[in-house]
C-alpha cells in the first residue's frame, strides 16, 4: 500500500483543530487519557484504517505506556533512537519522507464521566506528540496534527457518546511536518506528552491573557478575556493586592491600574496568584508584574539592563526522553540557581508547560522558542528551504501561534524566538510581523536574522572574543557576518546576545571569563546561552549488563553526528561539570576586589534588581592550605549595582608558609532552590608575607659515565630509569606530549576569522598532535652519568618518520632527607604546531600497594587548565583516584590539578618546586594512559588497569571551545618550548 498522502502535505494540520489558547488550570471537568495504550508498531506508512473501527480487534498487539517514547520501550522491540545534529536521518526530498516510515497505532478506551456539564464542547487536547498523528474516535476520523513540542486541540463534541469510548491515533514517525523539526536531538517518536479530553462550558471562558506591566512601583493588568457573552460578568481577583475588578459586558474589559505592586524578575520571582471567575468557569494562574522594553541597544527590564547568563536547555532525561518529570525539572532548575544561571533559552521548541511554571516560581528570565528548525537544509546550500517557500507559510505561522498563545501569560518570558538554524525568508518574516502584531510586550529573537530584517535584537552562535568585542564598541566599522557595512551599522543599534557561546562539550569550555569581561565593558553585550545545559545520554547496557549513557551511533543509526549530543555543564546522570562550576565563578553576581596596598576589599553586587540582603559574608585565613582564623564579615545592604569597600579582619599570617584569605558570600537563610549557606560566590588573596624562596638547585661536579643498577638514596635505577622508590615499584620518569584529546582538541570546524588564535577551519590539534606522532613517541637513551649523590641522564624522544624531536635531561640529586629530580626538557627546532601537554609519567603498579587516594596542596578541588582557573582556590584537598577524574560520555583528558605545591600518595610525598619565572606544575593521576583513555568510545571501553599513571605537567595546553567554537585563545595555547620541572619526593613516617 503506498504511503497516504497526507504525509508530504505541508498544511500544519487538518479536521477539527482548534485555535489555540493559553495553558491555563481551571475548575472545568477534564479527563486524562494517560495510561497504557494498545500498542502496534509497523515498519511503514502504508497502512490501512481497519484500526479505526470501534469493534477492531487489537488483541494480538503489545501494550505502551503513554507518555513516551516507543523507542524507548521494549528494550528495542520497537526500534532504535536517532542522533543527529543537522542531517536529516531520510533523503532530502522536501516535502516527501520515504516508505521506510515507522508507524505506531494506539488504542485505548474510555468512558466519558456522567457528571460532565451537557451544553459543554467537548476538547480532545495533545501536549506533544513526535512527528504527525491522525486520530479517530468511535470510529470518525478527527483530523491530523503536526508540531511535536507544540499543543493541538480537536473539537469531538459530536463523537464522544455515553458509555465506553474508543480513540485511536496512529503516529507516523515521518511527514513532511518533520522537516521543520530538524533541531540538534534525538529524533524520539511517539505520544510522548499528555493527552486530555476536557469540557469547555458554554458559558466558560475560552481564554485568558493578563498582560501585565510595572513602573516606579506602580503596576498594571491589561486583560484580555475571550468568551462568549454568556459567560459575562467575568470577575478578575487577586487577593493579595485587593483587586476584585468585575466586567458585566466584553466592552467593559479594561486596565486595573495598581497603586503599588511588587515586581517580578530573575532574581525576586515575585507571583500573585489570581483567579478569573466566568459565569461557567473559573480560571487559576500566578502573574508577575514586569515591563519588558528596548532602548537604544540596551534591553531592559523594569527600567534595568538585563544580562543574560544563560543556558540553553534542551528536554532531556536518560531514561525518558523528552516525557516530563516534574520533579527530576525542578531539581534541574534549582540546580542553575546553584550556579547562578538566571536565564533559560528554550532550545529549539517550547518545553512542557509547567516547565515555564517553575521557571515563574523560581526566577529565570526566558526566550521561549518556537518548534522550528531546518538545519538539514544547509548540507544542500539552503536550496529547497521552507523558510522562503510560500507553501510552508501556514505551518510556520501555525507554529508560532501555538507558541505564542500557549505560554503569554508567563512573567518569565521575556523574548520570543522564531526558531533556530532555519536559514532565512519570507515564512521567518511573517512568523516575525504576527508576533509583533500580537504580543507589543515583548521583543523577537531569531539568530538567523543576520541583517536585522525582521527581529529587535542582534544575535550570533559562537563569535570569537574579537569578534565580538567589535560588536560591542561603539563607533566600530569591523563587517559582521553576512551584513553589508550599512546593515552591520543598523545591528550595532541593537542590543546584542549570544545566544549559544562557550560549546560545553566534553572537558571544557575555556575563556568564560573573556566573554564575561566584555559584556562588563561593553554595555551593549547582554551576555549569552551556554551550549548547553546537560548531556543527552540514553541509559543503555552492554550484552554483559553494564551500564552505560549511549550517544549517537550506539543505536546502529545509518547516518548519525556521535557524541555531539553529549554536550553539556551538566552530565547524563545529573553530576555537574568542572565547567558549570567555572561558569558560575565567572558569572557570580557578587564581585570581590582586594585592595592593592590596604587591608579592605571593594564587593560589588552585580545583580539586576536583588540587593545582599540575603546575603551573609565570611572569611577564613588558611595556612599551607590549614584553617588558622575566621569568621563573619561585617557589611551593609549593598543595592543591586552598587559596591561598597569594607575593612578586611586584622590578619597574624604565619612566617615561612602560604598564607591565603577566601571570603564568601552564602546564602543567610534556606531558599527554594538552596540550602542556608549555599555560597554564591567566593574569591581568594595571598597574604603570605613575603614570597617564599625556592630552595636551590644542587651544584654537581665529577659526572662519569654509568650503567647497570644504580642506588640512590631511597630510589633503585635500572640504565637511568627509575624502577623502585621508597620500597614500591616505580618506572619514570617518561615524557608524555599527549593528552587523550578533548571533544574541543578534535574540533576544527570553526577558527577565528581575524586569524589571532593561528587556527585553520577543518583542522583539529588532535590531527595535528597525531600525524606528528605525539602519541607514539619512542626513546634514544643518549646518556647515564653519576655523580656523588647523583644521577643523570639524557633521552632523544622522537615518533616514527620524524625528524622533529626533543631533548629531556633528567638530574636526580640527594637533598637531606629527600631525592630531588630536575627535568629540562627542550623541543628541536621546526615544531610548527601546539602541543597538548609538556610533562612526565611515572608508573605505579598495583603489586606493592595501589593508590586508591590523593592529597594535595594547591589549585582545586575540581581539575583546572590554563583558561579555566577562575573556579579553583588555593587549598588542601583529598579524593579518590576515580574521583580525581570526570567520566565524560567519551573518554578524554581530564583530572589536571594546576599549581600543585603538595602532593601525597600513601606514604610517598612530592614537593613541587617552581621553575625560574615561578611556574608550578600540575598533575594528574589516573588509572589510564592517555593512548588507552583516547582508543575508548566509552567509559566501559577502558581496559582494566593494573597500574596507576602520575603525570606531573609543567604546563597544559587550554581548553578553548572548539568542538562547536572558537579555539583555544593564544595567551593559553601550549607551544613547543623549553620547560622545567623540579619536584623532591619523600616519604612519610
Amino acid at each position: 500500500m503506498l504511503s497516504p498522502s497526507y504525509l508530504s502535505d505541508t498544511a500544519p494540520g487538518r479536521g477539527a483543530r482548534r485555535a489555540p489558547r493559553s495553558w491555563l488550570a481551571s475548575d472545568a471537568p477534564t479527563l486524562s487519557l494517560n495510561g497504557t495504550w494498545r500498542f502496534r508498531l509497523s515498519p511503514t506508512a502504508g497502512l490501512d484504517d481497519a484500526i479505526a473501527a470501534p469493534d477492531f480487534d487489537d488483541g494480538g498487539w503489545g501494550t505502551i505506556p503513554v507518555p513516551s517514547h516507543w523507542v524507548l520501550e521494549g528494550d528495542g522491540a520497537h526500534g532504535l533512537p536517532i542522533y543527529t545534529n543537522v542531517q536529516y536521518p531520510f533523503p532530502l526530498d522536501p516535502p516527501h519522507v520515504p516508505d521506510e516510515n515507522p508507524t505506531g497505532d494506539y488504542r485505548r478506551t474510555f468512558v466519558l464521566p456522567s457528571d460532565w456539564p451537557a451544553d459543554a464542547a467537548l476538547v480532545l487536547r495533545f501536549d506533544g506528540v513526535e512527528s504527525m498523528y491522525r486520530v479517530w474516535l468511535n470510529g470518525a476520523e478527527v483530523g491530523i496534527g503536526t508540531g511535536s513540542r507544540l499543543a493541538q486541540e480537536f473539537e469531538v463534541t459530536d463523537l464522544v457518546r455515553t458509555g465506553e469510548n474508543v480513540l485511536v491515533v496512529r503516529v507516523h514517525q515521518w511527514s513532511a511536518a518533520s522537516y521543520l523539526e530538524d533541531q540538534d536531538q534525538w529524533w524520539l517518536p511517539g505520544i510522548f506528552r499528555d493527552v486530555t479530553l476536557a469540557a469547555r462550558p458554554a458559558d466558560g471562558l475560552d481564554d485568558v491573557w493578563l498582560r501585565t506591566g510595572w513602573a516606579e512601583g506602580a503596576g498594571w493588568i491589561d486583560a484580555e478575556i475571550t468568551a462568549s457573552a454568556s459567560a459575562f460578568p467575568v470577575t478578575l481577583r487577586i487577593p493579595e493586592l485587593g483587586v476584585e475588578t468585575v466586567w458585566a459586558e466584553p466592552d467593559d474589559v479594561a486596565r486595573v491600574e495598581l497603586a503599588a505592586v511588587d515586581p517580578w524578575t530573575a532574581e525576586t520571582p515575585r507571583l500573585y496568584a489570581a483567579s478569573v471567575e466566568a459565569a461557567g468557569e473559573t480560571a487559576i494562574l500566578r502573574t508577575g508584574f514586569r515591563t519588558v522594553e528596548i532602548r537604544g541597544d540596551r534591553f531592559l527590564v523594569n527600567g534595568e539592563r538585563v544580562v543574560f547568563h544563560g543556558m540553553n536547555r534542551h528536554e532531556a532525561h536518560p531514561e525518558r526522553g523528552r516525557v516530563f518529570d516534574e520533579e527530576h525539572a525542578r531539581e534541574d532548575l534549582a540546580r542553575m540557581k546553584r550556579f547562578n544561571v538566571n536565564a533559560i533559552r528554550t532550545s529549539h521548541y517550547p518545553p512542557h508547560p509547567r516547565l515555564l511554571d517553575l521557571a515563574d516560581e523560581l526566577g529565570f528570565w526566558v526566550i521561549l522558542e518556537c518548534d522550528l528548525e531546518t538545519h538539514g537544509f544547509e548540507c544542500a546550500a539552503w536550496v529547497g528551504n521552507p523558510s522562503d517557500d510560500p507553501a510552508w507559510r501556514d505551518a510556520y505561522l501555525d507554529r508560532i501561534k501555538r507558541t505564542v498563545e500557549r505560554d503569554k501569560n508567563h512573567p518569565s518570558i521575556v523574548m520570543w524566538s522564531l526558531g533556530n538554524e532555519s536559514g532565512t525568508g519570507a515564512n521567518l518574516a511573517a512568523m516575525s510581523a504576527w508576533v509583533h502584531a500580537r504580543d507589543t510586550g515583548r521583543p523577537v529573537h531569531y539568530e538567523g536574522d543576520y541583517t536585522g530584517e525582521y527581529t529587535d535584537v542582534y544575535s550570533r552562535m559562537y563569535s570569537t572574543v574579537p569578534e565580538t568585542e567589535q560588536i560591542g564598541t561603539d563607533g566600530s566599522t569591523a563587517p559582521l557576518l553576512g551584513c553589508t557595512p550599512a546593515q552591520g551599522a543598523r545591528q550595532r543599534t541593537k542590543p546584542f546576545i549570544l545566544c549559544e557561546y562557550v560549546h560545553a562539550m566534553g572537558n571544557g569550555p575555556g575563556a568564560i571569563d573573556q566573554y564575561e569581561a566584555l559584556v562588563d565593558a561593553h554595555p551593549r553585550l547582554h551576555g549569552g546561552f551556554v551550549w548547553e545545559w546537560r548531556d543527552h545520554g540514553i541509559l543503555t547496557r552492554t550484552a554483559d549488563g553494564t551500564p552505560f549513557y549511549a550517544y549517537g551511533g550506539d543505536f546502529g543509526e545509518v547516518v548519525h553526528d556521535g557524541n555531539f549530543v553529549m554536550d553539556g555543564m551538566v552530565l547524563s546522570d545529573d553530576t555537574p561539570t568542572p565547567g558549570l562550576h567555572e561558569y558560575a565563578a565567572v558569572v557570580a553576581p557578587v564581585r570581590f576586589a582586594f585592595d592593592a596596598d590596604g587591608p579592605g576589599v571593594t564587593i560589588e553586587n552585580r545583580r539586576h534588581t536583588a540587593s545582599t540582603a540575603d546575603l551573609r559574608f565570611t572569611w577564613r585565613l588558611e595556612a599551607d592550605g590549614r584553617a588558622v582564623d575566621g569568621g563573619a564579615l561585617p557589611v551593609p545592604e549593598i543595592a543591586a549595582g552598587s559596591s561598597v569597600r569594607v575593612a578586611l579582619p586584622e590578619l597574624t599570617p604565619r612566617v615561612g608558609v602560604e598564607n591565603w584569605l577566601t571570603v564568601e558570600a552564602v546564602l543567610a537563610a534556606a531558599t527554594a532552590w538552596a540550602p542556608e549557606g549555599h555560597i554564591v560566590a567566593s574569591a581568594q588573596s595571598d597574604r603570605t608575607p613575603a614570597a617564599l624562596p625556592a630552595p636551590t638547585a644542587p651544584r654537581i661536579t665529577g659526572w662519569r659515565d654509568a650503567e647497570g643498577t644504580l642506588s640512590l638514596g631511597p630510589a633503585a635505577f635500572e640504565s637511568g630509569r627509575l624502577v623502585r622508590l621508597a620500597g614500591r615499584r616505580v618506572d619514570g620518569p617518561r615524557l608524555e606530549l599527549f593528552r587523550a584529546p578533548t571533544d574541543n582538541d578534535e574540533g576544527g570546524a570553526f577558527s577565528d576569522p581575524t586569524g589571532s588564535d593561528g587556527s585553520v577551519a577543518g583542522v583539529s590539534s588532535a590531527s595535528l598532535w597525531r600525524s606528528q606522532g605525539l602519541d607514539r613517541l619512542v626513546h634514544r637513551l643518549v646518556a647515564v652519568q653519576e655523580a656523588p649523590g647523583a644521577l643523570r641522564t639524557v633521552t632523544r624522544v622522537s615518533a616514527a618518520n620524524a625528524a622533529l624531536s626533543v631533548s629531556v635531561e633528567t638530574v636526580w640529586a640527594l637533598v637531606g632527607a629527600s631525592l630531588e629530580l630536575r627535568v629540562e626538557i627542550e623541543p628541536s627546532a621546526g615544531w610548527s604546531t601546539v602541543w597538548p601537554r609538556i610533562g612526565v609519567r611515572f608508573d605505579l603498579p598495583d603489586d606493592d600497594a595501589p593508590v586508591t587516594d590523593a592529597e594535595w596542596f594547591g589549585l582545586g578541588p575540581l581539575e583546572s587548565y590554563p583558561d579555566s582557573l577562575r573556579a579553583a582556590r588555593v587549598g588542601r584537598y583529598t579524593a579518590t583516584i576515580d574521583g580525581l577524574s570526570v567520566p565524560y560520555a567519551r573518554p578524554q583528558e581530564t583530572g589536571h590539578r594546576s599549581a600543585v605545591r603538595e602532593l601525597v600518595l600513601g606514604p610517598l610525598r612530592l614537593h613541587a618546586l617552581p621553575d625560574t619565572r615561578g611556574r608550578l606544575p600540575g598533575f594528574v593521576l589516573t588509572r589510564h594512559t592517555p593512548q588507552e583513555i583516547a582508543a575508548a568510545g566509552h567509559p566501559h571501553e577502558l581496559p582494566v588497569s593494573r597500574t596507576t599513571h602520575l603525570f606531573l605537567d609543567a604546563a597544559q595546553h587550554g581548553l578553548g571551545s572548539r568542538a562547536c567554537g572558537p579555539d583555544v585563545w593564544p595567551a593559553f595555547s601550549l607551544r613547543p618550548e623549553a620547560r622545567t620541572l623540579r619536584v623532591r619526593f619523600s616519604t612519610l613516617p
